[in-house]
This record gives C-alpha cells, structure tokens and sequence, in this order.
C-alpha cells in the first residue's frame, strides 16, 4: 500500500502522480528504460530477436532463405523492428503521461468513478518537486527513447538503401 505523498490531499493514493510515476517506474516493461545504456541496448536486442521469431517465417514465406538470403534478412530484420517500435511507443506514451501529470499544476483525480472528476491544485512546493522529477528522471528516459527511436529510423534508412543495391 503506497502512503500519500501530501498531507491533506484529496486526490486517492493510487492517483497521485508521484505515487503514479513509483509504480510506473518499477513495472516490469518501463523498469528497462531506467537501466544502464548497456542492459537497455541489450533489452531491446532481446525484443528484436524475439520479433524475429515471428518475422522470420513470414519474410521466408515471400523470400526463400536458399533463393534470396539476404531479401530475407533484410525484410526479417525489419519485420522484427516493428515490434521494437512497438515496444517503444508504449514506453514513450507512458512516460509521456507521467510527465504530463508530474509538470501540470492541477491534478485531474476520480473520487469513485468515472462520473465524479475532480481537480486539485498541487501547492508550490509540491509543484516544485513535481517538476524536478520530470527534469532529473524522466527528460532523459524521453530522450533515450527518441534516440533508440532515431536510430531505429536510421537501420531502416540504412536497409532500405541496402534493399535497393541489391
């Protein structure tokens, strides 16, 4: 059971957007975007490859390995590079909304349901702290993942160009 986070607040402890970005944080999905660049790459490595599982029979069934090896590398390796997009469009989007809740200054919180939506301005201080979190921790997983995001962009580039040598 998480403690909230402000004395007096209104908003449910499962709805603060501290307590959000604690739980967030050490889910087993997002915890990977926190790690060393070195255990991030090789998690997205391990995406890659099992994407690759599900790529492979579908890029041998258009590119017989024997006939065309490196067509059907090429189209493997980007059909499994969908599911690393994948993967990071859903990191993205919910670190996106974390920060989103930690940067505003109001907190939009349902009391028992959909139908009873209340909003809470957070005080100074909080917004304060709030905002740091957002500087120190998670600007720099967003960053990370617009990186692997342009890099992603890049081997496609790259294989494309290679695609079209061949």
């Amino acid at each position: 059971m998480m403690k909230s986070s402000v004395s007096n607040c209104p908003v449910p402890t499962e709805q603060q957007p501290l307590n959000e970005y604690e739980e967030l944080k050490s889910s087993w999905l997002f915890r990977d975007s926190t790690l060393s660049w070195r255990h991030y790459f090789t998690k997205i490595l391990w995406i890659w490859g099992w994407s690759g599982l599900v790529a492979g029979p579908v890029a041998a069934a258009s590119f017989p390995p024997q006939k065309y090896w490196a067509y059907f590398f090429l189209s493997t390796a980007a059909g499994a590079g969908i599911g690393v997009v994948l993967v990071l469009v859903r990191l993205y989007l919910g670190w996106f909304y974390i920060r989103d809740r930690l940067y505003s200054q109001t907190v939009f919180y349902e009391e028992s349901g959909w139908y009873d939506g209340q909003t809470w301005i957070k005080p100074l201080d909080i917004v304060n702290r709030d905002r740091l979190i957002v500087t120190y921790e998670i600007k720099p997983i967003l960053q990370r993942l617009q990186f692997t995001f342009a890099g992603l962009a890049g081997i496609y580039l790259i294989g494309t160009i290679v695609w079209h040598l061949l």
